[in-house]
């Protein structure tokens, strides 16, 4: 038999049958839509048992989520900080972080007094004070300063206290950073712990647009259209407050302090905004913040310090924006009025307070503490708890934008940005942000 022959004799190559991949961002807004549809037939037609199950399936997301969050922060903290022994003007950048945590919180809590002064939301809403009811949690000065320092090392992973885990994990970096090579082996373990922690929640965080269904599904079927509506003032002025911050104020820092296109912001750290949206959870979404902030040219080492510090403190949207217009809303609806004073007071705790919210879903310690502050019933944050999931989602999307913001903002002004990586950062997802970078593609921090 001839070559020839025996090559026409070969079968055709058959055409690939596997299904294509359905884009992550493309199975979220399903996710969402699924999950209006489902909630909107759940309540319509008084299917009891599709809401049971809606809730149920949104419960186990978030509680998968939670289950991650107290290791993961104590381990992303202490690494994070031993991490700063690798770059230079450590000090400084550390210090510079805080700053623009300040100088962005304080112009989000500017801007939500505003659209509250402006727009009066609890006028015309017909609630009453008698809707009201007490906090389960409760935050105070007394509780923030003396909740800082813990009693044990157990209790604040069992009961998820943030704020003590941080606190904790921020002395055991420095403790580490102070034994030089001696706490090699226990850093070395830590690195490790900390790499186990976030490939498993990112197993957590593919299952998003099935948690999706059900957070979404959850809300319409339980709170229902009437009852928004009678927020229909205050929760637009949640989304417009974030929206200003989020496509307003942070462009223009980008445009016109760090000098770098806010449309390439946009589109690399669009993987972790639309997460976090979801998610509600700043800590959750933490790992693929990180990576999209190295995507944008961070040195890693800077980031993998500026974004745990970030998904624990600072919240424009959690501790800025919705305290400013939620504090407006209470005293409109229990009819006290409210002076320069208070707004400088609410001004304060924004800024200082925000490591209470501890990038958990959710802000109702920051808001308790925020009330108690003012003096105002602290009844007034159970007028607020059946919109919260729906207020929540916008709230968390602006924190993790401001998370990634900062640290542009900084190495952009401290000259250790790489421009290349910023201007050739895409929108495409991450597949997998616990993979590691090649040794050629690491971004090293110069002086």
């Amino acid at each position: 038999m001839s070559v020839s022959a025996s090559v026409s004799e070969a079968p055709e190559a058959k055409p690939s049958s596997r299904i294509p991949k359905v884009p992550f961002w493309a199975q979220i807004i399903v996710g969402l839509v699924l999950g209006v549809l489902l909630g909107w037939i759940a309540r319509s037609q008084d299917v009891s048992w599709l809401k049971e199950t809606l809730g149920q399936v949104g419960d186990i997301f978030v509680q998968l989520l939670k289950l991650a969050v107290a290791p993961l922060v104590f381990f992303a903290i202490l690494v994070s900080i031993t991490n700063l022994r690798k770059v230079n003007n450590a000090a400084r950048l550390a210090s510079r972080t805080l700053l623009w945590f300040m100088i962005t919180s304080l112009i989000a809590v500017a801007i939500g007094l505003a659209i509250g002064l402006i727009t009066n939301p609890g006028s015309g809403t017909g609630l009453t004070p008698q809707d009201g009811k007490m906090p389960k949690r409760e935050g105070s000065w007394i509780d923030f300063l003396t909740g800082i320092v813990p009693t044990d090392v157990i209790t604040p992973f069992t009961e998820l206290n943030v704020l003590q885990i941080v606190f904790m994990a921020a002395v055991a970096g420095i403790a580490a950073l102070k034994l030089g090579d001696r706490a090699k082996p226990i850093l070395a373990l830590s690195e490790s712990v900390l790499e186990l922690l976030q490939k498993a929640l990112w197993w957590v965080i593919r299952l998003a647009p099935i948690g999706t269904v059900g957070l979404i599904g959850f809300a319409i079927a339980d709170y229902g259209w009437d009852l928004i509506g009678k927020y229909a003032t205050f929760t637009a002025d949640v989304y417009v407050g974030c929206a200003i911050v989020l496509f307003g104020v942070y462009p223009l820092l980008l445009a016109t302090v760090a000098k770098v296109s806010p449309v390439q912001f946009f589109k690399g750290a669009w993987p972790a905004i639309q997460l976090a949206f979801v998610s509600r959870s700043s800590v959750g979404t933490m790992p693929l913040t990180q990576k999209v902030t190295e995507r944008l040219g961070v040195p890693k080492e800077y980031a993998s310090f500026a974004v745990p510090f970030g998904a624990t403190t600072k919240m424009d949207g959690c501790a800025a924006i919705y305290p400013a217009l939620a504090a407006i809303f209470i005293a409109q609806i229990f009819d006290v009025q409210l002076g320069i004073q208070d707004y400088l007071l609410i001004a304060f705790v924004s800024v200082v307070g925000s490591a209470a919210t501890a990038g958990l879903t959710g802000a109702t310690v920051m808001l308790t503490l925020t009330l108690s502050t003012l003096g105002l019933p602290l009844e007034g944050v159970g007028l607020l708890m059946a919109i919260d999931p729906i207020i929540d989602m916008m709230r968390t999307a602006t924190n993790v934008a401001g998370q990634a913001l900062v640290p542009v903002i900084v190495s952009a002004r401290e000259k250790i940005l790489d421009h290349t990586a910023y201007e050739n950062a895409s929108s495409s997802p991450i597949d997998d942000p616990t993979e590691t970078r090649t040794e050629d593609e690491k971004v090293l921090v110069t002086a």
